[in-house]
């Protein structure tokens, strides 16, 4: 049975990935990031996350045929984007973008501003 990794930082994920992935979760990264001043990497559930204030509000990975991005307790966000995000592949609180599909960078950063927005008004 093989040994799995317990990463402590993003950056040890980071450094697990096959280099395409890691270019398309850099993308990522910093799209949510620049979206989010102010936010905190951690791993939390053995992959990269982001909080605020505290609270977990973003998680993004790379699978073997997607990137996973879950936005707990997203109802606002998926009500809000409900019409943007109708292309998209989302269950519950995932969405899942094929590698081989465009990312939406754009989409993506209004989501987090628009979720970090509300955790503000906490």
């Amino acid at each position: 049975m093989a040994t799995r990794i317990k990463f402590e930082t993003v950056d040890q994920y980071f450094d697990s990935l096959a280099n395409a992935d890691r270019q398309i979760l850099d993308l990522i990264r910093t799209t949510l990031l620049n979206a989010a001043p102010g936010a905190v990497e951690l791993i939390h559930y053995q992959i990269p996350a982001l909080a605020y204030g505290g609270e977990v509000f973003i998680y993004f990975a790379a699978f073997k045929n997607h990137v996973h991005i879950t936005i707990p307790h997203p109802r606002t966000v998926f009500d809000a984007f409900a019409t943007e995000f109708a292309s998209l592949d989302i269950s519950k609180s995932t969405i899942r973008l094929p590698k081989n599909d465009p990312l939406p960078l754009e989409l993506l950063s209004r989501a987090v501003k628009f979720r970090v927005n509300e955790l503000r008004d906490i």
